[in-house]
């Protein structure tokens, strides 16, 4: 059977098993720190870091990966990112916006706020909603700034 594999030396091989392990060294390396770094902890008491890297080729810019968990009764106030959210709804449910009536976020739906734009909810459900997101922020400035009444 031919296959462009089969040619490759062993050292070929080593090489790139070592790099693969160097890659997988650094990532967990780099969620030890993320997760011990006071600075990055100034937001949801909620929200799990997953990944902080910095965004190739947008030089001053971060990506950051998290999961956050909101109970029911929870609060998050109004607060705004140094860059764009982007948010997948693990497990939705009922939730309320300053100024307007109660409404439901459905498992599954997607969320996006933009630069500088403020937004907050509180759970008035009686389940807990979680969230995989995406911020592509600002390096340097917090994830969340909070604004002031």
């Amino acid at each position: 059977m031919d296959s462009a594999f089969t040619d490759y030396p062993s050292t070929r091989k080593e090489g790139t098993m070592k790099s693969i392990q160097h890659k997988l060294w650094f990532t967990a390396l780099a969620l030890v720190i993320a997760a011990s770094a006071p600075g990055w902890a100034q937001d949801s008491s909620g929200r799990k870091e997953l990944l902080r890297v910095d965004l190739s080729g947008a030089p001053g810019m971060e990506v950051v990966l998290s999961l956050i968990e909101y109970e029911p009764g929870e609060e998050l106030p109004l607060h705004f990112h140094h860059g764009v959210e982007v948010a997948y709804v693990l497990e939705g449910g009922m939730v309320e916006v300053p100024g307007k009536p109660a409404f439901e976020i459905p498992t599954g739906a997607p969320i996006v706020n933009l630069r500088d734009v403020p937004h907050g909810f509180k759970v008035v459900g009686d389940k807990t909603i979680k969230l995989f997101t995406v911020h592509i922020v600002d390096k340097g400035k917090p994830l969340y700034d909070w604004v002031k009444k």
